[in-house]
């Protein structure tokens, strides 16, 4: 399983952005996707994730700015992000498990991306 996420980017507070995630397999297997995120200093935190029959979670802390979805066509995961904050910046990650993704335990996670950098500052 490879990811490859790109969107990043230097925004203003109460921005927007869509980050996506390229996601490519070997041969006919199926993966859990979501996002997570590492600020400077802190412990990685889980975003989003989205199972196989497309039902979505959220972790509690983002109040409704973040949506994620797929492009089952493109096999793309993407991430919109509104009202940007300050507090979001951030290194985002895409991840894929063989099983359910824990938001809470990021060690859990089969396979990252490299990241895409989010930076919000006026």
């Amino acid at each position: 399983v490879q990811l490859v996420e790109s969107g990043g980017g230097s925004v203003q507070p109460g921005g927007s952005l869509k980050l996506s995630c390229a996601v490519s397999t070997v041969g006919y297997v199926t993966v859990y996707l979501g996002w997570f995120r590492q600020a400077p200093g802190k412990e990685r935190e889980g975003i989003a994730m989205i199972d196989r029959d497309g039902t979505t979670r959220y972790a509690a802390f983002l109040k409704g700015r973040f949506t994620i979805s797929k492009d089952h066509v493109e096999n793309i995961l993407h991430l919109q992000i509104h009202s940007l904050k300050p507090e979001d910046t951030a290194m985002y990650y895409c991840a894929a498990s063989h099983w359910p993704l824990n938001l809470g335990r990021p060690e859990a996670v089969d396979y990252w991306g490299k990241g895409t950098l989010v930076t919000i500052s006026s």
